[in-house]
């Protein structure tokens, strides 16, 4: 069972009942003054003394005590005109800062479809007018967790077509493009892109990627069509919250950018990334996120290249969580001065069969403001994923939060998902304190 370390126990608000409380009340006559300072230090200034507490008694209509004769006196009430007044007290001010924002972020691994994936996805949209492909139901487990963060991002491997035909798969991919549109209905709200198939089909198929998120109302970063297009993507508003997403990839398969078109994706360069990162905070970045398309491929275990550069970039004050992408199994998450690096989520959707490559994972990490006004990753949330090769569902393997009524066999194959993806976490520095979704 994945226990993920020590998990924190709830903390019980403690409340104050009315016997804790003393009120006590004295008579007021006449008020001079105030002195002394409420709890933010705001001293209460000078009252202007009021009339005395109580005025003369009056015997009666023009002095005559009545029936009663004296005891007129003790019965009678003051008139209207001659009722008791006091001084208002001055209302002392009070700054109340707002309260300090936090956000939620969540990320899944790559979107891989191979040609079983992008043809049973076109057997089921069969039924379904106005469709060519349907990748919902593969999904649609999943919807729940990528739903509930603040803002969602995939990462997606592969050129998309915009009408959906002229489709390849490895080793140079092309899938539909509904592929976005689902992703977006689903819950995401960006993707990352550079990836060593992101030149798959050249300048023109990057072009045709970019127009399928743009008609998807799905944002992107790390391929564009112009210089400006490759600054202005990196921006993320997530609930007010200044986001700069940056992604990078180790390589393009043989592939080059031509000369005259160098933003068209990102090769990864440690001098450009953090000059970058340094702008984006100079521009206002609260917070910088660097994905990152790196590592060997189905190795858990980060490589030599990986643990050395991860944790450099990490450290700069510039960079502010680090999400891996590539190698097509889980790999370790690691926590290093209270920050996260994610070397690798696996897969999540795509053709390849084989274990350990359908363990993946989601992360949803928790964005704090600080009392400074700066931001930092606070909490990280796991949810290890599966995916069942007949159906090409994904699946939630957390048993104590997938539906009850999963039949046994891949109920089985859930459970061995999860021990495999937890012997992996285990692995990395930040096991003990990541929490479980």
């Amino acid at each position: 069972m994945l226990t993920l370390g020590a998990m924190t126990a709830a903390v019980a608000a403690s409340a104050t009942t009315a016997d804790d409380v003393t009120e006590t009340t004295a008579p007021i006559t006449r008020v001079a003054s105030v002195v002394g300072a409420d709890s933010d230090g705001v001293v209460a200034g000078p009252v202007p003394a009021g009339p005395a507490a109580a005025g003369p008694v009056d015997a009666g209509s023009e002095g005559d005590p009545g029936p009663l004769g004296d005891l007129g006196l003790i019965f009678n009430r003051p008139k209207p005109t001659q009722a008791r007044q006091r001084q208002a007290l001055p209302t002392a001010t009070h700054t109340v800062s707002p309260p300090l924002r936090s956000i939620t972020m969540a990320f899944t691994g790559d979107f891989l479809p191979h040609t079983k994936v992008y043809r049973t996805a076109g057997e089921l949209a069969a039924d379904t007018p106005g469709r060519d492909h349907d990748f919902r139901p593969y999904l649609e487990p999943i919807r729940p967790l990528v739903e509930s963060a603040d803002w969602a991002v995939c990462h997606m491997e592969v050129n998309l077509s915009a009408d959906g035909t002229r489709l390849s798969s490895y080793p140079v991919f092309r899938a539909p493009g509904q592929l976005a549109f689902d992703a977006a209905e689903i819950g995401y709200d960006s993707c990352s892109l550079a990836s060593n198939h992101i030149l798959d089909k050249g300048i023109d198929g990057v072009a045709e990627t970019i127009s399928v998120f743009d008609d998807a109302d799905l944002a992107y970063t790390g391929a564009a069509r112009s210089a400006e297009e490759a600054e202005s993507q990196i921006w993320l508003d997530v609930n007010g919250v200044k986001v700069a997403h940056l992604s990078y990839a180790y390589g393009f398969n043989g592939f080059q950018i031509p000369a005259e078109v160098p933003w068209t994706s990102n090769l990864i360069d440690e001098t450009n990334i953090l000059a970058r990162a340094e702008q984006a905070r100079s521009d206002g970045a609260d917070f910088v996120i660097l994905s990152l398309h790196w590592g060997e491929e189905y190795r858990h275990q980060p490589s030599a290249y990986q643990r050395d550069l991860g944790p450099r970039l990490l450290a700069s004050p510039d960079v502010d969580l680090i999400v891996g992408h590539h190698a097509h199994v889980v790999q370790p998450v690691d926590r290093l001065d209270g920050e996260w690096l994610i070397y690798g989520l696996g897969n999540l959707l795509s053709g390849q069969g084989q274990l350990p490559r359908r363990d993946e994972l989601l992360v949803e990490v928790t964005i704090d403001e600080q009392p400074d006004g700066s931001f930092a990753a606070g909490d990280l949330t796991v949810a290890p994923l599966y995916l069942d090769a007949r159906t090409l569902t994904v699946h939630p393997s957390n048993p104590t939060t997938r539906p009850l009524d999963i039949e046994p066999g891949l109920a089985a194959e859930l459970d061995a998902s999860w021990s495999r993806v937890n012997a992996v976490l285990e692995t990395g520095t930040g096991f003990d304190t990541l929490k479980l979704g």
